[in-house]
């Protein structure tokens, strides 16, 4: 309970000092920046689009190419969870191959999954356990 309420008062705080989203300017680079992270952390095809929300192969591949119109909204939250992970494992490791390894690392606070795997299991609230846990651990440097 705890974990949640915590979870919803960041992701508040986070709206009240974000910038509006234009979905006309901000949507293909928004995508653009979530596959550069899963290149990064070497996921799948499979998996990107899960941690997407699973849009059709279809729509998938086509923001993939960077043909970007607009975003649903729920694909805009995991995208800016995707990205406070990112920054968060960038604040914590000086070292940015070892920052993109750790989402491969199995992990006994996910129960011995990789941080990746998940970040895949389907539901925002994945992301957002995997986003909580560096930002506690990084929270000395905030």
């Amino acid at each position: 309970m705890a974990a949640r309420a915590a979870i919803r008062a960041r992701d508040e705080a986070d709206q009240a000092r974000a910038v509006e989203f234009d979905p006309g300017r901000h949507a293909a680079p928004a995508a653009a920046g979530f596959f550069r992270i899963m290149e990064l952390w070497r996921a799948d095809n499979a998996q990107a689009m899960v941690i997407l929300g699973r849009p059709s192969p279809r729509t998938f591949y086509r923001w993939k190419a960077g043909d970007v119109a607009a975003l649903p909204h729920d694909a805009i939250r995991r995208i800016g969870y995707v990205s406070g992970i990112w920054k968060a494992l960038q604040i914590l490791y000086s070292n940015p191959e070892q920052a993109d390894a750790w989402v491969r690392a199995p992990n006994r606070f996910f129960g011995g999954q990789t941080p990746l795997e998940r970040m895949s299991a389907g539901d925002v609230t994945d992301l957002a356990a995997v986003r909580a846990y560096l930002d506690a651990a990084r929270a000395p440097w905030s």
